[in-house]
């Protein structure tokens, strides 16, 4: 009896959403159960001493792996595109992101971060990465090739994130790969936005894709989970710095990503029609200055996301004409679809005010107006631009 993956998988013939579907399922090893079980466990047995001390098993010890692990790597690794050496799983981004800068730094290095990445990414790199003796400039994510110049003979990392967190900067990832490949070092990339559905980060250079799972791939707003895919030449050294700090996923989180992942397509579409739907809508609005979604023509980095990216999922930011601070407090408030809360990915509506002024240091933060970045959910899109109907009527009242 052929797997799914057997049928389907391998070859790279089929299409994202195909794979998503079939990907990692081997019902024939679990009594043609559809769905790979969940594997609670932590010692696994050996038949035989010759056996243990020959380490001849599949699987060795639940940190190692397990039947659910390996369903979800398979899976995930074959949404990241014929450049994936391997998937590592992290119990969420931010350990991701922490161990794929730890994989490959050392002390004395130095690394280069957008000005524009996630906060906490930042915090990582001012605190831990600085005890351990190694550096970070922070550079402006216009910089394109232009960051030939931030080059060291010790920068051995360029981190990027596009689009940025919070105020969605482009960044030129293939630009900024050459360059960074031209000095021998590696490029991670934040790629919680786009997913490799939309962007197939190792297909454009670079070497560490990272994804916060608690997001898209979960989707439901219930795990903590997070993935990094490798390329040949990161993928070991990734798989060691990760089961030497014993980082390890939770059977459960892993049986919920790969659900997750089954209508991962299908769900990032309809967050994408949607979000487009209503950031258009905001454009229109006479109380907005501008929206900041780079699928929308009048984003500064929409030639470049047009160039490289083949979707967009449901995230993007609004920068309103200034306004009192109770009036934008009058507006969320006044919301009842939108819960505030910061970690989006889920089928609900999110929003959240924000002001990046305080963690750029490369750049300079200066939109014109009081901002709030949206997450468009599953709802129904007419009710959702009536909800935010009520949020402007509550914002005029408020001023």
């Amino acid at each position: 009896m052929k797997t799914p993956d057997d049928r389907h998988g391998a070859d790279g013939a089929h299409a994202d959403r195909t794979r998503l579907v079939v990907g990692g399922r081997r019902p024939h090893e679990h009594y043609g159960f559809v769905n790979t079980p969940v594997f609670h466990g932590s010692t696994v047995l050996y038949p035989t001493a010759e056996d243990y001390l020959a380490r001849r098993s599949r699987f060795k010890y639940a940190r190692r792996g397990t039947p659910t692990s390996e369903a979800l790597e398979s899976a995930l690794a074959g949404i990241e595109g014929p450049a994936c050496a391997g998937v590592a799983l992290l119990p969420s981004g931010l350990a991701a992101i922490s161990a794929a800068l730890l994989s490959v730094l050392k002390a004395g290095d130095h690394v280069l971060v957008t000005d524009s990445a996630y906060d906490p990414t930042r915090v990582f790199c001012d605190t831990i990465l600085v005890r351990w003796g190694i550096t970070t400039t922070y550079y402006d994510p216009l910089i394109g090739a232009g960051i030939e110049a931030l080059m060291r003979p010790n920068t051995r990392a360029v981190f990027v994130e596009a689009p940025g967190s919070l105020s969605f900067e482009m960044q030129d990832i293939p630009a900024i790969a050459a360059v960074a490949h031209a000095h021998d070092a590696v490029v991670l990339m934040d790629n919680t936005w786009a997913t490799p559905l939309y962007f197939r980060a190792l297909d454009h250079g670079v070497d560490l894709s990272i994804q916060s799972g608690t997001k898209y791939i979960g989707g439901h707003s219930d795990i903590m989970f997070g993935c990094v895919a490798a390329n040949e030449r990161t993928n070991q050294a990734l798989r060691d710095m990760v089961f030497t700090l014993g980082l390890c996923v939770g059977p459960d989180d892993m049986n919920l990503a790969q659900r997750g992942l089954r209508t991962l397509a299908v769900r990032l579409a309809a967050h994408r029609e949607a979000a487009l739907a209503v950031a258009r809508w905001f454009e229109a609005r006479p109380e907005v200055l501008k929206v900041l979604h780079p699928a929308l023509p009048s984003h500064p980095g929409h030639d470049i996301w047009r160039r490289d990216f083949t979707g967009s999922s449901g995230l993007f930011s609004v920068v309103f004409r200034p306004v009192p601070g109770p009036a934008i407090n009058a507006f969320l408030n006044a919301l009842s679809l939108f819960g505030l809360g910061a970690s989006w990915g889920g089928y609900e509506s999110l929003a959240i005010p924000f002001d990046c002024t305080k963690i750029r240091t490369a750049t300079t933060w200066a939109p014109g107006g009081p901002t709030i970045r949206f997450h468009i959910g599953l709802e129904d899109t007419a009710d959702i631009i009536a909800d935010l109907e009520g949020g402007f009527a509550a914002l005029n009242a408020a001023q």
